[in-house]
């Protein structure tokens, strides 16, 4: 079995924070007259924090991998990848790197602001090991995929993000480093050429066996291109494997959940057990007896699992919802499957006092569905925003 070309042991990366009280406004006046008692006073004194933002993280990583590196904001990625990169040392542990590493961490990624397009491909190509035959060999495939001809002998400090972007990654992918480091700079780019790039890194490492890590926010490309990823939570490896089981924990996702003392369960109405097109699915909400006075509202929102909103229903738009009852313990919606078949969808709960005033509690990816499609194997999931049949009910104490 080869070796791995990634190899990360007990990794670990530390950031003292310094924290000094300062005055909400200072004037002038102020810091002349802190300055003189400063020649007959000690320096304030500042607290010091440390701050782990990666705590013993191991993982390996394969040639030819496409790794999905993920979590909340945070969590350790961009660290993460500063380190891969070589920008900055670990406090603790050791990688070790098996080839030529290009990275792409933030608009403009290697760039001298003040050389032109042209020769910045060439000076991104020595800085990766290239000779000069090897990028001119290369050149004309790099500027068509970035669509900069027209201002390619221009400097580059006159291009917009999107334009940076572009060339960047094109240097990137085409001077052939065995592993590719791709933050979240993608974002930058229009829809177009975020595909465009995604089925470049696909090509490149089905193709050439070249490995990529590539970190995201968005969901929908980490399942199209990501064989494998990696959780960060606040720093620690929460978990490494397939990717279809690993999205999952990063929305914390179940049929049933708890957040500080709110539970929220789903429960098919089919006899079938599966939310089935037509069917209902009982959504309950639960709260202790007294947690809110009558006149509360409850709120759910579904979304596919790369975000996109398919609905959302608020109790008090409901008929027939009453919530000024008595003391209540929860609330029930019953919602009626429009036609959401084979593809995951993830809720969001949000519950608050009264009409005017944010949510007390919000569950984000509170709980993961799965459509059935029983009898409707034709139908699929539309690009829409629907309007389900649904009723709401206040379960009382």
């Amino acid at each position: 079995m080869a070796a791995p070309i990634i190899t990360v042991e007990q990794l670990g990366k530390r950031f003292m924070l310094r924290h000094q009280q300062q005055e909400r406004y200072t004037a002038l006046r102020d810091v002349m007259a802190n300055r003189v008692k400063g020649l007959f006073q000690r320096k304030a004194q500042e607290s010091i924090e440390e701050f782990r933002a990666l705590d013993d993280v191991s993982f390996t990583v394969n040639a030819g991998d496409r790794v999905g590196i993920i979590g909340r904001n945070g969590a350790g990625k961009s660290t993460l990848l500063k380190i891969l990169s070589r920008i900055t040392p670990p406090s603790s542990g050791r990688v070790t790197i098996d080839g030529r590493v290009a990275s792409l961490l933030e608009v403009g990624t290697g760039f001298h602001p003040e050389l032109t397009g042209r020769e910045n491909i060439f000076l991104n190509g020595a800085i990766l090991g290239m000779s000069r035959a090897e990028i001119a060999s290369k050149f004309d495939e790099i500027v068509a995929f970035a669509e900069v001809e027209q201002f390619l002998d221009t400097p580059v400090k006159r291009y917009s993000s999107g334009m940076y972007v572009r060339l960047a990654f094109a240097v990137a992918a085409h001077l052939e480093p065995e592993i590719l480091v791709v933050d979240e700079v993608l974002a930058v780019g229009d829809a177009d050429f975020q595909r465009k790039c995604l089925g470049k890194m696909r090509e490149i490492s089905t193709g050439a066996g070249r490995t990529i890590l590539f970190v995201s926010h968005n969901m929908g490309a980490i399942r199209a291109f990501c064989d494998r990823c990696v959780l960060l939570d606040r720093g620690r490896l929460r978990a490494d494997g397939p990717t279809e089981k690993v999205l999952p924990l990063y929305f914390g996702l179940a049929k049933n959940a708890e957040h500080k003392g709110i539970k929220v369960t789903a429960t098919p109405m089919d006899p079938s057990g599966e939310w089935v097109a037509g069917s209902a699915m009982a959504i309950e909400i639960h709260w202790e007896p007294g947690r809110y006075a009558p006149g509360w509202h409850a709120d759910i929102a579904c979304y596919t699992m790369e975000g996109q909103k398919l609905f959302a229903l608020q109790s008090h738009t409901m008929r027939q919802f009453d919530s000024s009852a008595g003391a209540s313990r929860g609330v029930r919606f019953e919602v009626v499957n429009p036609g959401l078949i084979d593809h995951d969808v993830r809720l969001d709960i949000g519950l608050k006092p009264n009409a005017y005033v944010p949510y007390d509690t919000l569950i984000e990816n509170a709980l993961q569905l799965t459509p059935g499609n029983k009898g409707h194997e034709e139908n699929r999931l539309a690009d829409v925003i629907l309007v389900p049949q649904a009723t709401c009910t206040a379960l009382h104490a």
